[in-house]
This record gives structure tokens, sequence and C-alpha cells, in this order.
């Protein structure tokens, strides 16, 4: 079992309706996958499943099963449910998903590499480690000589063969045209011998346990040898005439191509200039003129697309004059002649559908001449529709003999073609299409016997491929043109294949290519999967998933001609091919062969360490790259003898499996052919002489560099060096780079290509010196191709034999001053840490290689060391190349984690967040990179969701790395910060300057993947210390809580000012500091920032509303009660006129313009009291008054204490007896728009509903507080929202305070029961139980609009626009306003859910999710609403008085706290309407949240904002990060 921070887990996000059908997913035996939810899905009851299967069981491809979600957090929240599979097989692997009556939203795949094992132990062969040569099996000889033919590859340093089939051959000799697929062809047993496939395994398995040594071999699907003795028996198994009538025509035209073969070998168009000896473009044309002029005439094709007039205009005659009428049921009414092709493809076997012709052309009467009249009608429209069919056929014709004369041109004609000479019966003019097993007749004998199906069952269509064509059509089937149009390249000696739809379309078929699958998965350990793009995709799977039941860690190989890697990963998806052959010689030029290397495999140098769990990320097939295929020209012919081992080097050190084909390392100087072939592979002689054509040692050709070279890619791939880097010298020199990230050792390839042979091209002398960071350790190795004095090369007739005029010069293990291609290297210094060695070549020729063995020079080293092994206290990812240091930092002796535990969370704010105007009230700011921009925080928090971007995607470009690599400013900036702080704080900043340290003298371009490292360590372990300070809710939570209450760091946190007025000094747990402006002791609470950037720091950080707001969920619900208790009573302390201030100002800049923030305070008093253990004890606390009376200017601390429960006797007798005065100071010094009348603030309670009444239509005393400020559109001071008269939420607000003031008092918690007032000179004495009452009862008569035209308590039922909704205020100054549709009402369900009936409750939250919710907010105004606009511009002065200077902030902008109330409300009502309406909102407030996760996790600020714009587009207005805003959603996750 692996520790779990090295096992690996992948994480797929699903999302509706997203179909990842061609996207490529790869895993390793031993990952765990997890399926997720994305936004759009989560809240949805979703079903996901998958025909992986259950441990133990058999794979079935069309059995799914339902996976088991896990919700690890055992709560209703969707961001962390997951179901897994334990990766254990190898193979491809579907999985869907659907939720409701769709059975599938979506889906895709995954491919589950296997696991290879080698040698007598079975040591896994990881397939990077794959170095593959290809034999033609033809070419070994009898079976007792291939050990000595195979020892070639063994002495090369191969370690797989690709053998091609092993079974009989058909007459063509090509190696993949099979007679019998099912028997080991006989021509591998001598006389006297009869081997089989038991002695195949025997070998195989000797080459793998003694050679280390895995076999593969060809399956062949597509085609059958012509002459197969079963596709006789079997003609079914084939495309003929009879069960593909289709090609009847196609036919034809093949066999009157084939007469026009014999009549050019007979000299027939030797006058017109055709001889059967082509030998130019003329008698190209003459082949045209007599496809046109004798062939097409004489064959007439288009007649198997027409109608026959006659026949047809009789039977319709016939029809009409019996009076027939059409089938409506069959035409619909619709007019149209309709032509059925006829299914036996016979000519002018068309037909006409009779009821579409009944429907088109109708008779005006049933008379002789109407009926003529029609029926000429008709024979007019078949005659234009028979000329469409014959320009048709035209046009297949034209392609045809566009086709036919290309072809031509190919194989007798051009330089780079066969050159096949005369035209003969052997060598036709071009390649027959069908089979045709009878002695030729003429041509018209021949079409007679197209009505013999017992022959024309036998006229087989021959397989080939089509340029260009789609490679998931089946280009034989009906629908397709290729045949009679000669676009198929086709090879003539095998047929195609017909599967049919399953087994039971063609049951021999299956059954025998079931078998031939199973015997080649039973004897070898792979397959090459022939002609794979041609091959039906249903097919394929189900003989793979044969061959997988004999073999389950079957190795796949296959090369696709698509050209589009997403076509390719359908092949690679529903096959679960394991490595896709791709080619150096599609290569060009030295730059796009290096680029072909960085392409197929490997990090860039220095990647980032990813973690063990992360998502699955799409991802190229894994690459089989080859020097050379057995189907590549030849490259000595294409570039030149030399490039042979600059090029084999290129591409050893790329980090895939590599390979090549028997003959490039002998420098075979031609092609050889899989067809013509027959020769043998020379046996292997370590003495073997250079020009021996039958023996071949290590003196031949490249194989001595092969053998290096080949040794080098396996030791790479297995020892990690999992990096490359790729870096083009020059024109012809490539230098490629293999780093392993654990010890820091790179291995670095120059390869001097010779793309161009030098003997006819110029080569530069002048060759650049390189320079390489760190120290060479040795020369691994340094080879040239060189030429020998022997004799040239000739082709022998009996063996394939190579160049013997070449060599190569090697030299391995070398120490640098050994070497015979570079000079003495020179060590320079490139700053403190850059230690590089200067390199120039003597003799790099072209095709030569050198490899240079590098290190760390050893102070790095050992820095390093150190380094990893203090980041292994985090992972033991990092003990690999870990060094213990002898005399480390004290700081380092102590873990991180035991630093971090000694962290307050305020410390935790200082540490992760503060924004830069946070950071420039201390004197400082966060940290900027020129030309790119600042970071968001100057805590790690800033950098982490930076580098979350950059460490996915290895993106070492990005500014920030280039920041890292210049220099060490960013380091310094983070342990600096730090280190001027005191206490633990300036200990972590130690810990990370000590570590920090260490990368300052390691080579700059490994600094990024350190530091993030560090980084990434650093903040995990504070995010672990933090959560251990808070509640249990936390600590259990999801991860979507626990991103939430990182808000509770971000927002609260201790400023450079106190912020909060004093405390009584008879409070304990009160933190106090030295000022570091007076040096004095001072009280320095957390307090609670509105919204980052905009109101974080002086006095417009602390706001009493948003304060209040937001308590609940940043600070009770996280576990901070002190804090919070500390913010209640300071507020309480600033209590005047009643009210408690909006914007604090320390208490000495206090506004007390808004009527809500005090019932808010009241709110979190009563929250306080319930969620705190003895909570109800803050009641008894002592409030130090700094204004005593309305009128008094500050007290000094302590002069004036009281209970808290008289504060709040206070408030509320101060509320009924009515508030009425004139803020101080009033007029532009506090407010620079707001009008005279505005600084009036009057509050009361109406005597007749109990309600808390007040503003004016100058003021805004509710949370919608937007004054206007454009003098231009005349909206300048004038409210936008005054909301005056009772403003719903504050009736529910002031509602559940006085319910909770009369519980309290009967358990003898609070001390008063009412209050006394005067009303009308007199003092009353008015009764909290009355009051609750009072409010309880007139609620719904005054809030509730029903829009019926009688309701008695409806006094405007002119102003009802929307009915079935609760008003948004009663009483306002202009009473349309009290109309409106706006979300308070929410929040008045929510505080006081007892005001609502709960089928009209649940009636205007449907109106509300239908009008008002957003995708991550709640709009602000109903969208119908005349006043309505949805896009908040600040900066906007214009003449539109309703927009103007951002004067609909709350009129339509989506607001995103109002949606927690909104969801909660909902939940609350839900419960209350039984389980099915519970469980459909459950699923929309999973939905709703998801949308707020991802907002949560994408953004930079880890932050939700303030508002969005309509549609939820982005505001730049907005604050990034908004205090209530995640509060509002923290308390809906604890309420679920």
């Amino acid at each position: 079992m692996l520790p779990q921070d090295l096992k690996q887990i992948r994480v797929l996000i699903l999302n509706d309706k997203e179909n990842l059908e061609r996207t490529l997913f790869r895993l390793d035996q031993g990952f765990e996958l997890q399926f997720r939810l994305g936004p759009s899905l989560q809240g949805r009851r979703v079903t996901v499943q998958t025909n992986y299967p259950p441990e133990g069981q058999r794979f079935e491809r069309n059995t799914f099963r339902v996976l088991t979600w896990n919700n690890p957090t055992g709560r209703e929240d969707d961001s962390d449910k997951f179901c897994l599979l334990d990766i254990k097989v190898a193979g491809s692997y579907q999985y869907c998903f659907g939720f409701g009556d769709a059975e599938k939203s979506g889906g895709g795949y995954f491919v589950v590499n296997p696991i290879l094992r080698v040698g007598s132990e079975n040591r896994v062969l990881p397939l990077d480690c794959i170095s593959i040569q290809t034999y033609l099996s033809k070419c070994l000889g009898h079976l007792d000589d291939w050990p000595a033919r195979l020892q070639v590859a063994k002495e090369s340093g191969y370690n797989m063969i690709h053998f091609t089939p092993l079974q009989t051959l058909g007459e063509s000799r090509s190696c993949y045209s099979l007679a019998d697929q099912l028997t080991f062809s006989p021509e591998f047993s001598p006389d006297g011998q009869n081997y089989s496939w038991t002695d195949v395994r025997a070998l195989v398995e000797k080459l793998k346990k003694e050679w280390n040594i895995l076999c593969i071999t060809d399956v062949v699907y597509n085609h059958t040898a012509a002459n197969s003795k079963w596709i006789r028996e079997h003609p079914e198994c084939g495309y003929n005439l009879v069960n593909s009538p289709h090609l009847r025509p196609a036919w034809i035209l093949d066999r009157a191509i084939w007469h026009l073969t014999t009549r050019i070998v007979d000299g027939r168009y030797k006058d017109s200039g055709l001889s059967a000896n082509i030998t130019n473009k003329n008698q190209l044309n003459e082949i045209r003129s007599v496809l046109w002029q004798d062939v097409y005439p004489r064959i007439k094709l288009w007649e198997f697309y027409q109608v026959k007039v006659d026949s047809a205009v009789e039977q319709f005659r016939t029809l009409l004059q019996n009076g027939a009428k059409p089938d409506h049921n069959k035409t619909g009414g619709k007019n149209g002649l309709i032509i059925i092709q006829d299914p036996g493809w016979r000519r002018y076997g068309n037909s006409v559908d009779m009821n579409s012709a009944l429907e088109t052309f109708v008779p005006h009467s049933f008379s002789p001449q109407h009926i003529e009249e029609c029926c000429h009608l008709l024979r007019q429209k078949l005659n234009q529709l028979n000329e469409e069919q014959l320009h048709i056929v035209h046009q297949h014709q034209e392609q045809a003999a566009n086709c036919i004369v290309g072809n031509v041109m190919y194989e007798r004609l051009a330089e780079h073609g066969p050159k096949l000479g005369p035209v003969s019966k052997k060598n036709p003019l071009v390649t027959r299409y069908f089979t045709f097993p009878y002695q030729d007749m003429t041509l018209e004998h021949e079409m007679q016997m197209l009505d013999e199906p017992d022959k024309t069952c036998h006229f087989l269509a021959f397989n080939g491929w089509v340029m260009g064509d789609d490679p998931l059509r089946n280009f034989a089937e009906p629908g397709s043109n290729v045949y009679i149009r000669r676009e198929l390249i086709c090879w003539g000696d095998s047929v195609k294949l017909r599967y049919g739809k399953g087994p039971e379309d063609c049951p021999f078929l299956w059954a025998h290519m079931k078998k031939y699958t199973e015997i080649t998965a039973k004897y070898f350990h792979g397959v090459r999967l022939d002609n794979c793009h041609s091959t039906p995709l249903h097919v394929a799977e189900a003989m793979l998933d044969a061959a997988r039941v004999v073999r389950p860690n079957l190795y796949l190989i296959a090369e696709l001609f698509t050209g589009s890697e997403i076509i390719d990963n359908v092949f690679v998806n529903r096959l679960g091919i394991s490595s896709l052959v791709r080619e150096a010689m599609s290569a060009g030029d030295s730059h796009e062969e290096g680029r072909l290397v960085y392409r197929y495999g490997g990090e860039p140098v220095g990647a980032f360490v990813q973690p063990s769990l992360r998502p699955l990320m799409p991802c190229i097939a894994h690459a089989m790259f080859l020097d050379v295929t057995h189907d590549n020209e030849c490259p000595i012919q294409l570039r030149s003898a030399l490039d042979s081992l600059s090029s084999s080097a290129m591409v050893s050190m790329a980090c895939c499996a590599t390979g090549s084909t028997r003959g490039y390392d002998e420098l075979v100087p031609h092609q050889i052919s899989v067809v013509k072939e027959e020769r043998f592979y020379p046996k292997w002689n370590p003495s073997a002489s250079p020009t021996s054509a039958s023996e071949v040692g290590p003196q031949t050709g490249i194989i001595a560099g092969k053998l290096a070279l080949n040794k080098m890619h396996q030791e790479l791939a297995a020892q990690g060096f999992i990096q490359v880097y790729v870096d083009q010298v020059d024109e012809d020199i490539v230098a490629i780079t293999r780093h392993c990230p654990s010890t820091h050792q790179s291995v670095v390839a120059v390869c001097r290509t010779a793309f161009k042979n030098p003997k006819t091209h110029q080569y530069s002398t002048d060759i650049p010196p390189m320079f390489i960071p760190g120290k060479i350790e040795e020369v691994v190795l340094e080879a040239r191709t060189v030429e020998r004095h022997t004799e040239s090369f000739k082709k022998d007739d009996n063996y394939i034999n190579g160049m013997p005029e070449y060599t190569v010069e090697i030299k391995e293990h070398i120490p640098l001053q050994e070497s015979s291609v570079v000079n003495e290297a020179g060590v320079t210094s490139k700053g403190r840490s850059e230690f590089v060695q200067e390199i120039s070549f003597r003799n790099l020729t072209p095709g030569s290689v050198i490899a240079f063995r590098v290190s760390l020079d050893p102070k790095a080293q050992k820095l390093v060391g150190a380094l990893r092994y203090f980041l292994s206290q985090f992972s033991l990812k990092y003990r690999k190349g870990s060094i213990a240091d002898e005399n480390p930092s004290e700081v380092l002796k102590m873990p991180l984690a035991q630093l971090m535990s000694k962290l307050t969370l305020a410390d935790m704010n200082v540490l992760l967040f503060r924004c830069d105007s946070e950071e420039q009230e201390d004197g400082g700011g966060c940290y900027n990179i020129p030309e790119w921009g600042t970071f968001k925080y100057a805590g790690l928090q800033g950098l982490m969701s930076v580098l979350a971007d950059i460490r996915a995607n290895n993106d070492l470009g990005h500014p920030v790395c280039s920041n890292l690599r210049q220099g060490d400013w960013l380091m310094e900036y983070i342990a600096n910060r730090l280190k001027h702080r005191e206490g633990p704080l300036a200990q972590v900043g130690q810990w990370l300057e000590a570590m920090f340290s260490y990368l300052k003298h390691i080579p700059r371009y490994l600094i990024p993947s350190y530091f993030d490292a560090i980084l990434v360590s650093t903040f995990t372990t504070a995010l672990d210390a933090t959560y251990k300070l808070m509640s249990s809710f936390i600590q259990r939570g999801s991860s979507f809580v626990r991103h939430l209450a990182l808000a509770s760091l971000q927002m609260c946190g201790v400023g450079r000012f106190p912020a909060l007025p004093a405390l009584s000094k008879k409070i304990d747990n009160v933190p106090y500091c030295i000022s570091p402006i007076t040096g004095q002791k001072e009280q320095c609470c957390v307090t609670v920032a509105a919204g980052l950037p905009h109101f974080s720091t002086g006095i417009f950080r602390c706001w009493g509303r948003d304060t209040f707001i937001a308590l609940r969920g940043l600070m009770l619900l996280t576990g901070r009660h002190t804090e919070a208790r500390n913010i209640i009573l300071a507020f309480a302390g600033t209590l005047r006129h009643g009210l408690i201030p909006n914007l604090l100002g320390e208490g000495r800049f206090a506004r007390y313009n808004c009527r809500d923030a005090v019932w808010w305070w009241l709110q979190c008093l009563q929250d306080y009291a319930r969620h705190v253990p003895q909570g109800h004890c803050i009641l008894q606390s002592p409030v130090t008054r700094m204004y005593p009376t309305d009128e008094s200017e500050p007290c000094t601390p302590g002069d004036v204490e009281q209970p808290l429960y008289d504060v709040i006797q206070e408030i509320l007798q101060r509320h009924l007896e009515g508030i009425s005065f004139r803020e101080r100071n009033a007029g532009p010094k506090i407010d620079m728009n707001m009008r005279d009348e505005g600084f009036n603030v009057v509050i009361n309670v109406d005597p007749a509903t109990g309600f808390v009444h007040g503003g004016n239509r100058f003021n805004c005393g509710t949370w919608m507080d937007k004054m206007g400020e454009s003098e231009r559109a005349r909206n300048k001071g004038i409210p936008a929202t005054p909301r005056d008269g009772a403003a719903v939420e504050i009736i529910g607000l002031s509602k559940s305070a006085i319910r909770w003031i009369v519980e309290l008092h009967s358990k003898g918690l609070f001390p008063y029961d009412g209050a006394k007032v005067h009303r009308n000179g007199e003092e009353v004495f008015i009764s909290y139980v009355k009051w609750n009452e009072q409010i309880q009862q007139s609620y719904e008569p005054c809030f509730w609009v029903s829009g019926e035209p009688l309701d008695p308590n409806e006094k405007h039922s002119d102003l009802v626009h929307k009915k079935g909704i609760y008003k948004d205020s009663y009483g306002a100054s202009s009473p349309w306003c009290d109309y409106q549709l706006r979300p308070n009402f929410t929040i008045a369900m929510v505080v006081a859910p007892e005001l609502f009936t709960v089928e009209r409750a649940w009636k205007a939250l449907e109106m509300a999710e239908e009008k008002l919710l957003g995708p991550l907010g709640m709009k602000t105004l109903d969208p119908d609403d005349m006043v309505y606009c949805g896009v908040y511009d600040n900066a906007l002065d214009n003449d539109n008085y309703n927009v103007a200077k951002g004067f609909n902030y709350h009129q339509g902008p989506e607001w995103l706290w109002p949606v927690g109330y909104f969801l909660r409300a909902k939940l609350h009502f839900a419960k209350m309407l039984g389980e099915k309406t519970y469980a459909k909102t459950v699923t929309l407030v999973k939905n709703v949240l998801s949308r707020h996760y991802t907002h949560l996790e994408r953004s930079p600020w880890k932050g939700l904002p303030e508002l969005m714009n309509e549609n939820g587009q982005h505001c730049p207005f907005s604050c990034e990060t908004q205090a209530w805003s995640l509060a509002s959603l923290l308390e809906v996750l604890y309420d679920f």
C-alpha cells in the first residue's frame, strides 16, 4: 500500500452535455480515478456508469455498472462527492453519466496502460523504456536459424522485437496478405520438421527470460489473401456482387479496364500512340481518350442509376385509369417524385414510388385526356431525373479517368515510383479491384454473368486505402463511390473482409478471426494492429477484447494515417492502443525532427512537482517513435547514410518508446519491400567481416552506435529522466537534454544531422560553442559515422546486406579530456549560482553525436539535497535525492507544522492574505512584476492563485517564473515581510528565509520548481493549522466549506490602526499590542473588512451593516467566538440615538445614518447567544459607552459602563419612543452629494402595526444606499432607492429580535419585559409580547400582494404589477416603490419565518427564482420594472437619470449576499411542503452553490464578489471579494 501522498489519484470533472469520446485520458495501473460533479451537475441525481469490471470479473464491453457515490463529509454538499475506480486492469474503458430521464448526458473513455515484464525475475519494462526492432518474418528463414538472426536485435540493445505475421502468406508473398490466419507458416520448417505455435512460444519465452526481449506481431483484420482457401468456401466473408450489389457497376468498370489492358498488350491502340510501353505523358492523354471513346460508351454505367421511363409511365397510367389515389399516410401530403434505388442494382432497375407520383401529378379528372397530360408530365420529370443521373455518372467516370491516369503516371513514369515497365497481364494498366476466378472471356459474356449469383458471389472486392478519406467510414459499404470512381489505392492480392454489424451477419468470419486473435495473444506479448485506420472499429474492439481475455496486459501498437490527433484519439480510446507509431522520417529537417522529440513525451526541464491528487488532464497518445518503419522509403536515399546515426540518436533521446526496422542499423541503402523481398537477414557473428553479406557484427553499419544509444535510452527512462529540452543549435545541430528531477542529473546529446549528403552539400565548419550548466561528469558516448576503405555496396542475391563502406567510431563512458569531438572545456560562472562549462567542438562532423552526463556542481548538489531533505517532511516524493544538512539553520530544526501551531487566525490573515491597500497602510505593498502586474495578496494566497495555473500547465515561460530565474527579489520579499513581524510570524519568515537560502545557490532554471514546492508545503501546512483553530463544522466540512471559511482569514484581520473602540478592561481575552506609531500598549482586535480591495483600510474598513450581516458566517460558524464577542461589544459601546453606526470610523467619526444596522447587530447578538456555549452570558458583559448621551462628546474608555442588556433595552426603548435627530456636521464635510433634508434621521414604531418605520425620500437608511452623484443627469442628492417607510427586512429583523427578547425574559435572562414611552403626552408601557404579536398580526395583511381586485388589505391595487409577492416596503413616500419586486423579503423569511404562511411564501419564492435569481447573484430589481438596468458603471456620467454615475447600483445588478437568504428561505419552506418539494429544492440549492464554488476556485482573490452585472457578467466596479457574499453562502451550507 502506497503512502497517501504517493498514491496517484486523478479527478475527472463531469459536466452536463460534455462528450469527451474524442479526448484521450491515459492512466497507469495502480492509479485511482475519481469522478466528481462539475457545476452544471451539482444538485442533480447523477448516475455514473462504467464498463470497467468489478475486481475479479471479466470485462464485457457492453456491460455497464453504476458506481457508488462517496460523500466524505456526510452532508448535503456535492463539492466533494465522488465515485472512484481502483485501476488495476489494462485496456480501454468507457464511462457515461446521466440524470433524471436522460440516459446519457455525457461520457468518454479512459485508457489503462499495460504492465510489461521481462527477464526471469519478471521485472517491469516501462513503456518509455521500449526499444523495438521490426523484422520481416519471411526473411528469417527456418525457425532453427531465428536465434542467430534475432541475436542482432539483442546485440544492438533492443528489448522488443516486432515480427510481421508468421502465418502462411498468400500468392503475392506480401507480409500482410495471409492465406491462412491460423497456421504457423510451413516455410519456417526445414525438410523433415513441422514446427508449430508451441515451438514459437518456446522461442518467445527464451527471448523474454534469457535475452530480456519481448515479442509482438501483427494482426490483420481488414483483408485476407485472394487465394485463401477459406474465402473460396465462404465468399460471404468478402464484399461480393451478391451481398454488395451496389458494387456491380464498379465491377463492370473494373472488367472493362482489364480488357483494355489486354487490348493494349495486344497492340490494338498502337496506331493512336498507345503502346504497352508507356514512356511519356502524351500516352496518358491517349488513355483518357480511349476511356471516354471506347470503354465508357461500351459499358453504359448510367443505366444502373436510371429509371426505365416507358415502363414507369405505363404503370402510372394504369393506376390513374383505375382511379388510384395516393396514400397520404406514406406521402404526408407532400409533393415530390421519389425514385427508389434498385436494391439489386440492375440496369434500369430503379423504380418510381407511385404514391409520390400520384401525389405530385394529379389529373383534373380521370378523362383520357387529363390522364395523358399527367403521364406526359411524369415522362418529362423522369427524363429530367435520368439526365441528372447521367451527369452524376459522368462525374464518377471523370474522376475514375483521373485516378487511372494518375496511377499509371506514378507506377510507370514517376521518378519515385516503382517503374513497372510495359503493360502486361502480370503488370496490368492499373491494379484490378475485384477477383475473377474464371478464364477470361469477352466483356459481353462477363457482363451476362451478373445474372448468375453462384458465380458473382466469388467476384470479391480487393482492399486498399483511400487518400484523404474519412477513416471512420467503410469505403466498401453502400453510399460510398470509391470503387466506381477508382479512388482506391488497391492491394490486388488481398480481399477486403465484410464483417457486417456483428457476428450474426457473418458467423464464420467472426469465429475465424477470433480464433486467430486468441492464438496471437497466447503466444505474443503484444500486437500491432495493421491497417488500423481502415479496420472497422467494432470489429477491432471485439477482437482485442478477446485478446485481452487471453493476455490482460496486452501491448497494442498501431499506425494511423488519419491526419488528425482528434481522430487518432477515437481509435486509441475505443481500442485501448498502448502506443501509436510515429515516424522520424516525417521530418523534413533537423528542426522538425527535434520538435517531434519534444512533442512525443516528457515534461520540460525544471517542471513543477505535481500533486499526487490532481485533475485528469487530456493527453496525446503514447508514442512509439521510430527512426524508420518498414513502410518508409529508405532514409539513405532520402537523406544520407551519415544521417542514420545522428537521427537515430535524436530518436533515442525521446521520452517515449522508440525503435527501428532491421536493415536501418546495417545501412541497407534501399527499402526492404514487404512484398518483394525474399532474401534472408544476416546472422550475428561478433567477428563478422565488414564485407560479409551473410553475417553482421559490432563493426557493421551503425550497430555499435545503436547498442550504446538503446542502452542510454533505456537507462534514461528507467532512472526517471522524464524532463526534456530541445535546443536547435544551428541548422543541422540539435542538442537534446534529458533531466532527472529528483537527482538533477542530465544527459545532453548533441546531434549533428546530415539530411543532405556531405559529398554533394557543403556543411559549415563554423560550429558555435555550447554552454552546459553544471559539471560534466563524463562523456556517455561519442560516435561518428565514418567511411572506411573497403569495397562499395553491392546488393547480395541471398542476404539483405548493407553498405560496408561506413562504420561507427565510438567511445563510451570516457572523461571529457579524452574526447576527440570536443576541446577541453572551460568552466565559467554565470552569477553566483550558474556554473556552466563552455564546450567547443573540433570534430563534430555531419552524422556525429556526443552525449554528456551532467550533474549540478558539488555545492549546488549538496544544497538541493538539503532542500529536498527538509521538503520530505511534507511529502515522501522528495526523499529521493535528499541529503541531510550537517549544519542547518536553527529554525529548520523544528518542523514547520510546530511553528504554524503557534499562529493565531489573525496571524494567518497576515501570512496568507492582505491586499495591496492593507499592506500599504503598513508601509509596504503587494509584490509587483514589471509588465505583468501585481499579486492580489501580499500573503501566500496571492502567489498560490497564480502558481496554480502555472504549475498545472508547466508554464515555465510565465513572467513569474522569469522573475524567479532573474533574481531573488520575490523570495526576499516573502521572507522579509514576515520577519519584520513579531513572534511566531517572524519565525515562519525565518524558516522561509532559511529554505530560500538553499535556492539562491542552485541553477536558476530549477528555482521556479523548488520555489513552488516550498510555497505549496508552507501553504498547505498553514491551512492545516488554520482549520485546527476553527469549529468542527469547518474541520469536518467539504472543500467548499473550507474554501469559504478562508474568507474568515481573508476579511478578518488587525490593521495598523485600532479600528474598534476600546472595550471594557473587565473583559477577558482582549488582545493588546505595542503600537508601532506611539510605542504604547493598545487594543488590537480583529475587525471585518467589508470588501477587498475597496473597503479594507482606514475608516472605510469597518461598517456596521456589513460587519453584522457577515459576522455569523465568518466568525460564529467558524468558531471565532471571542473575536465575534469583541466586535459585538465594541459596536455596543458606540450606541447613539438608539442606533449603532454604519460607517464606524473608530467610533469617533461614526455616521448614524442607517436604520437597519442596529437590527443586524441584534440578530448577530441572538446568533451569538445560540451558537456559543453559554452564549447568553454576553448579556451581562460590561459595555464601555463612548456616547452615554446623544449629545455627549466621546468619553474616556471605562468612564461609563453598563451591562449589555441595558444597551439592548435602550435600543428598543428609543425606537418605541421615536428617534429624530440631524446628523452631526451635516453637509459636504460628511457627504458631498446628500441634500440637506437627507441629513435628518427620523425613525419610529408605527403604533398601528408595530413596524419600525422611518427615512425620507432624500436619504437611504438600508443596504440599498446609493445616493445620486450626477449633476449632468440631475440625480445628485437623490437616493436611487430610499426605501423609506417600513422596509421588509427591517420588519423581519425587528420581529426576530423582539421574539428573542421575549424568550430571554421568560427564561430570566433579560430583565425587561417592555419599555415606557411617551404617547400623546402620557407615559405608557409597551409590552414586548404585545409588540411581537402586533407585528405578527400586521405583517401579511400589509405586505402580501395578492393581486385580487377585492382584497380589502390592498390600498393601491392600481400599482400592483406582480401578484403573489411580498412588498419591498410598506408606507413609502412614493407608494409605487412598495410594490417593486426585490429580494429583501427573503431576509425576513430567514430571520422571522413565523411571519409567513407557507403557501404564500412558496409562491413568492418561486417568483423570485423566476425573475431575480441569476447565475451568482440576485437581481436587485425585477427586470420587468421600468427602471431596471442590470449593468453597473460608476464611471459613466451621461444624461440618463437612471444610470448616470452608477445610479442603478441596486436597480438590477445581481448582488451575491441575498442569494444566501433566498436559498435558506427556500430550504426552510420546502421542508414544510413535503419530501418531493424539498428534494427538488436541494437540487436547486446545490446547483446554484456549485457556480459559486467554481467562481471561488477560479478567482485569484479566492473570494466571491460584491455584485455581478446582469446574467452573471463581471462587474469591474465591484469589490472582487466581499465579506457578506462569502458569509451568507457559508450559512446556507451550515443550514443544510
